[in-house]
């Protein structure tokens, strides 16, 4: 990407205010279009892919532009993609809430569920678990970061082996709230996600989008 800003295009499928994201995206380096379109999508160095609310909600907005299937395509081509929050949920089999629930995109096995914490939502600010290896969390140490949501990923099931490429190890960030433990980011090859948002996240979450533009 030498020379060149790289484009990201923060995909529009009508999940709240993405204005924060652009903003942020656009502060770590990158050029940024809002947009549904399929070609642009597809065209972008990086896809970056928020939601906020309910899961159910989020997977028929996506549905509705054919989200699931452009994130399909990128991944098959090597392209790079960002979950953030309802935007990494989704990325998972199954969501469940309320007792509804809800075919996910499957890029992950597990199932979105209610946290088992004493006082729910999780909002506020809380440290992870970073394991080692990791390039999205490249410089960041103890840092703490900005969650808001009710659910989360529990169990992490995914199975590789010795022939999987190392770039397609997950690497798996946990946190903790209220002694429930959930999968705070993923690191998956062109695929990453956070359950936090990044964007409200202060410098150390400035830093992370960073590392995610630097490295597209």
């Amino acid at each position: 990407m030498a020379g060149r800003t790289p484009s990201v295009v923060v995909l529009d499928y009508g999940s709240g205010n993405l204005r924060s994201a652009v903003r942020a995206v656009e502060r770590a380096g990158a050029s940024v279009t809002l947009t549904a379109d399929l070609d642009a999508a597809m065209a972008a160095d990086g896809l970056l892919v928020p939601g906020v609310g309910a899961y159910e909600a989020c997977m028929k907005g996506l549905r509705a532009i054919r989200g699931e299937r452009i994130i399909a395509r990128r991944l098959s081509g090597n392209c790079p993609v960002l979950g953030i929050c309802v935007g990494m949920q989704i990325l998972f089999e199954r969501g469940i809430e309320h007792g509804v629930e809800t075919e996910g995109c499957g890029e992950w096995p597990g199932v979105v569920e209610r946290l088992q914490a004493p006082i729910v939502p999780h909002m506020g600010w809380n440290t992870v678990d970073v394991p080692t290896g990791t390039r999205l969390f490249d410089g960041l140490q103890d840092e703490r970061f900005y969650f808001v949501h009710s659910y989360g990923v529990r169990d992490w099931k995914l199975v590789t082996n010795d022939r999987t490429p190392d770039a397609y190890q997950p690497l798996v960030t946990w946190a903790e709230h209220g002694g429930d433990r959930f999968v705070a980011a993923v690191e998956n090859g062109p695929l990453c996600a956070t359950q936090f948002h990044p964007e409200k996240s202060g410098d150390a979450g400035a830093q992370l989008l960073r590392n995610w533009v630097t490295s597209l």
